[in-house]
């Protein structure tokens, strides 16, 4: 898979490494020579040039890529990168960054937005989880689908302790798809069991998610 990257600083350049781990191909745009650190991931294209040009993203054949991340430090950029991504050379997956909190509200599909990534949020979505038994809490947020990745820790009071996958019934658009139990993940079968202390993940419509908490926790 072909990705490009709006933003060669040190977010840019992690996710490049990551990404080109896990054998995929990068190209990685910044206008700022000083950003152009081409050693620190030396097996990426590199191009230095405006992402919110046109000409820019003709020459970095865009349209030729399946995955733009717009992963600058300014929220403008990032967004007049992903609407030309989307609109211009119909970039099947755009992923944006967010830097200030108070600009989500701009990350969805009117900017040609699939996937918006805040770090506050998710941090904080993180601690919550760390601390918060019986409670669902929501990790992330994928905007094309209006679906959100949320997490429930079982409590010992749990109603489902002893029962298993199957004989739970989710609210409508709620799919379980996995069981973090010790350190593992585990794949949820309709045999499985659940025991005080999973973490369910769950993938679930906004709707869906204020729901699912009756399924596991008595109200």
């Amino acid at each position: 898979m072909r990705i490009a990257i709006a933003g060669a600083g040190n977010v840019g350049r992690a996710i490049a490494r990551e990404l080109l781990d896990n054998g995929h191909q990068v190209l990685l745009i910044d206008r700022d020579p000083k950003a152009l650190k081409i050693d620190s991931v030396p097996d990426a294209e590199w191009l230095m040039a405006d992402a919110c040009e046109i000409a820019a993203l003709d020459k970095a054949q865009l349209n030729m890529c399946q995955v733009l991340v717009a992963a600058t430090g300014d929220d403008k950029v990032n967004l007049v990168t992903a609407l030309l991504a989307k609109t211009e050379y119909g970039v099947p997956r755009v992923v944006a960054r967010i830097n200030h909190p108070k600009n989500e509200w701009l990350f969805d599909q009117s900017w040609g937005v699939d996937v918006a990534v805040s770090t506050p949020r998710i941090i904080a979505a993180l601690v919550e989880e760390a601390v918060s038994v019986g409670d669902v809490v929501r990790l992330f947020s994928f905007r094309k689908g209006q679906a959100n990745l949320v997490e429930l820790t079982l409590p010992d009071t749990s109603i489902c302790i002893g029962k298993t996958v199957g004989e739970i019934e989710l609210p409508v658009d709620a799919s379980l798809a996995a069981i973090v139990r010790d350190g593992r993940v585990i794949t949820p079968s309709p045999s499985d069991v659940f025991i005080a202390g999973d973490e369910l993940l769950f993938v679930a419509s906004t709707t869906a998610e204020d729901l699912i908490k009756g399924c596991f926790i008595a109200q």
